[in-house]
């Protein structure tokens, strides 16, 4: 029998833990209590889409700075066409959003916020078509977090981080 907050190994007498101090009452808890697909994998998915959004921010960082720079000044009859400057503005402003919700979608589920699972499944299905990383990622996710029992999972992994 081990304790159910630290892991420490517990005898049958024993009402409290000796490493954590936790209070056992009635029956102690018995070993490993099942595998959760979305215990197991919801901190490595909040960090890679920490990760990926980094990268979607410098990536928005060094379009903008193009566009500006580059595109800026641009005469009609040689060089690019005029209406690339707006046009990769735009591309770097939407790139930009989509990072600032891959953070936010990062840090959600990080924290196990309520909102964030749902989050998750909107930009895992928006981030399929970024080949490779951004479709990877999306499958992931979306192995993670979309299926029926992955819901009641991670509402019961909400209600243990607010309870505590």
């Amino acid at each position: 029998m081990f304790c159910d907050k630290c892991g420490n190994a517990l005898q049958a007498d024993q009402r409290f833990c000796s490493r954590c101090g936790k209070e056992f009452s009635g029956a102690l808890p018995q070993g490993y209590q099942g595998r959760s697909r979305v215990r197991e994998h919801i901190r490595m998915l909040g960090i890679l889409w920490m990760a990926f959004s980094a990268f979607n921010a410098v990536a928005a960082a060094v379009l903008f700075v193009l566009a500006n720079t580059l595109f800026l000044h641009v005469s009609v009859n040689d060089g690019p066409p005029p209406w690339l400057h707006p046009f990769l503005s735009f591309i770097a402003i939407l790139v930009a959003a989509k990072a600032a919700a891959g953070f936010a979608v990062g840090w959600g589920l990080l924290q196990r916020e309520p909102w964030a699972r749902i989050l998750t499944i909107i930009l895992a299905f928006l981030s399929l078509f970024n080949i490779p990383f951004g479709t990877a990622l999306g499958i992931y996710a979306l192995w993670v977090l979309l299926p029926a029992q992955s819901d009641a999972e991670y509402e019961q992994q909400v209600r243990s981080v607010s309870a505590a």
